[in-house]
């Protein structure tokens, strides 16, 4: 029941982000050229997706816990596939925005998806699990971008479109082949705090494993670090190296199949042959190198290979970071920190985009870049000086 469950987890989100990966790549570039916004809106588009996110990953964390998994994930990528079918239409910065929010809502079951995996894999597997997340979202973005590029000579809508029947394939295949991973939520029954946007006293009691909380600071500034360029790494392409709506397909494609490569095959072997602090600190080195040199690649060429170096980075990081936080969280209460520390990445790809439209229209299109590359680095030194290898052992910070 395992692998099989995790091979439909896998199609479910793949199929889901392929729609995603669609749209993602000409999203800066549609609302440059069609809406006639600014690089800083554009920020703000972006983090609206993300700002929605921050607001429902722990509710829905928190009701899988007690309603499982599988309701959560059917419905929330119905809510998806309406978003881009809204998208289709939209002629104004204000529509696009109400587009974004409700792609965030319906976005915000990742957290559920990886409290799925934590239900079906033992611990001493959970980082190849939660690499399955990562392999999906990779694969997604390297034919999802290849479409939209190709895509967008068609027209805009056509995007819009052709995402939605994606998430609606999505929809139909979680709804009729995705089994409940978590067992006996008769038992367990929904409180009004369950629907709180943000519970002070589930905070608290996450608060009180200092262990957990550092593990999930350490995620917020590596989601930071790569959400600067969000927004900006399309308008990179199209402002200052001049590439088309293709070219900045491949180089998602391409950010993609590295994604995949890493969580889907080397990620396994690492694993085995290295501890986990070794990977965050060979993850950080990587994706530090890879933003501080984005903005000085020249070409087509140059930007690519410097892609597949931060690529490589961020895909060793995340779901290593992710085990060690599912790994040490209390299992009664797992969704509902993993939905938080969904949340909190969320708040992170709110204040990334952000950030970075702004620094990129009014301080030069370097700084969302370099920006990254300085927060990676005061990553590398707070995992060098405080995760120490004894203190994984004792789970103490």
């Amino acid at each position: 029941m395992k692998n099989k469950s995790l091979t439909i987890i896998f199609f479910t989100v793949f199929i889901d982000l392929l729609g995603f990966g669609i749209l993602i790549p000409v999203l800066p570039t549609f609302a440059s050229k069609v809406i006639h916004i600014s690089d800083f809106q554009i920020g703000m588009v972006v983090a609206t997706y993300s700002f929605m996110q921050f607001l429902f990953n722990p509710v829905l964390g928190r009701i899988s816990d007690k309603i499982g998994r599988r309701p959560l994930l059917v419905s929330t990528i119905l809510l998806t596939a309406t978003s881009y079918v809204i998208f289709a239409f939209t002629n104004s910065f204000t529509l696009l925005v109400i587009s974004r929010a409700l792609a965030g809502i319906g976005g915000s079951n990742i957290g559920v998806a990886q409290a799925y995996i934590a239900d079906v894999t033992p611990p001493e597997k959970r980082s190849a699990g939660m690499g399955i997340i990562g392999a999906a979202f990779g694969l997604g973005f390297v034919f999802g971008p290849l479409l939209g590029g190709i895509l967008s000579e068609f027209g805009y809508e056509v995007i819009g479109f052709s995402s939605a029947l994606f998430s609606f394939t999505a929809f139909l295949f979680a709804f009729f082949m995705l089994e409940e991973s978590k067992k006996n939520t008769e038992k367990l029954k929904l409180k009004r705090s369950d629907f709180k946007l943000i519970d002070i006293k589930f905070l608290k009691e996450i608060v009180k494993n200092p262990f957990v909380t550092f593990l999930m600071f350490l995620f917020f500034i590596i989601v930071f670090s790569i959400a600067n360029i969000y927004g900006t790494f399309a308008l990179l392409g199209y402002k200052v190296y001049h590439f088309t709506d293709r070219q900045n397909g491949y180089l998602f494609g391409i950010m993609g199949a590295v994604s995949a490569f890493v969580q889907l095959g080397i990620l396994k072997i690492l694993i085995k042959k290295f501890k986990e602090r070794t990977l965050i600190l060979f993850g950080t080195f990587l994706l530090g190198t890879g933003l501080g040199f984005l903005p000085y690649g020249g070409n087509f060429t140059d930007v690519a290979l410097i892609t597949i170096v931060f690529t490589a980075g961020t895909s060793l990081l995340q779901p290593v970071v992710l085990s060690l936080i599912s790994k040490y969280s209390p299992p009664d209460i797992q969704g509902g920190i993993l939905g938080v520390n969904q949340s909190i990445s969320a708040l992170a790809r709110v204040f990334g985009p952000l950030w970075g439209g702004w620094a990129f229209e009014y301080w030069g299109y370097e700084y969302p870049f370099l920006t990254g590359a300085f927060f990676t680095f005061v990553t590398f030194l707070l995992v060098y000086f405080l995760l120490t290898n004894k203190r994984l052992e004792r789970n103490q910070i």
